[in-house]
Order: C-alpha cells, then sequence, then structure tokens
C-alpha cells in the first residue's frame, strides 16, 4: 500500500493506493479512507501602514501577486514597478501612475486580486 495526499479544488484527501497484479477481476472501487480536511485558510493582507495616499494603484488583471517591489514610505518616479502580480502566467508589473511616495501597500505576495483592486496607494 502507498499512501498519497491529494488536493482538489482546495480539499485534501488522503489516499491509500494498494500495488498489485491484474487478476482479471471486476475492478473494484477505491475505498475513502479519510474525510476530507479543511484547506488552511489564506493569510490576512496586512492592514495598511500609515494613512492610506490619495493616487490609487489598481490591478490591471486578477490575478495573485508575487512581488512588492517597493516599501511604505519610499519614493517612486511616474513609471516604477511599485508590485508585481502574475496572471496566465505572466508577470505584470503594476506602476506609479506619478511621482510620488507609497502610502499603504494594501497586499501581501501570495494573496488573490481581482482586477480593478485597489493594491496600493501613493501621496
Amino acid at each position: 500500500m502507498k499512501n498519497y495526499t491529494i488536493t482538489v479544488n482546495g480539499n485534501v484527501y488522503d489516499v491509500q493506493v494498494e500495488e498489485g497484479a491484474s487478476t482479471g477481476a471486476a475492478p473494484v472501487a477505491p475505498k475513502r479512507v479519510a474525510a476530507p480536511v479543511a484547506a488552511p485558510a489564506p493569510a490576512a493582507a496586512p492592514a495598511a501602514s500609515g494613512a492610506a495616499g490619495s493616487v490609487e494603484i489598481k490591478a490591471g488583471a486578477a490575478g495573485k501577486v508575487v512581488k512588492l517591489d517597493t516599501t511604505v514610505g519610499q519614493s517612486v518616479k511616474k513609471g516604477d514597478t511599485v508590485l508585481t502580480i502574475e496572471a496566465m502566467k505572466m508577470e505584470i508589473p503594476q506602476v506609479a501612475p506619478q511621482d510620488g511616495v507609497v502610502a499603504s501597500i494594501n497586499v501581501a505576495v501570495g494573496d488573490a486580486c481581482e482586477a480593478g483592486k485597489v493594491l496600493a496607494t501613493l501621496k
């Protein structure tokens, strides 16, 4: 017997697979060994540091945050990458729309985001 842990749509299953030669008998339905275990809850997004700025940087597409390229309080120029999201296996930089100072970063690496979600602000 071999034990495997399989995750399907966020549900975790522990299964056992028996190895052996085929006897020509009808296949036997697999036994369920354990009830599904709830997937771990996603980490909470960090609270915005300091007061949020008036210039919002929004997600250009639905995806997952893969890199924070700046920190709160850092000065940025128009076009500088503030953070990077991944969508459809492409990394998409989210850039500063104007010169300013990063006032808040509203996501963490690994967070999922929808298109249009405010990811960070500048002041």
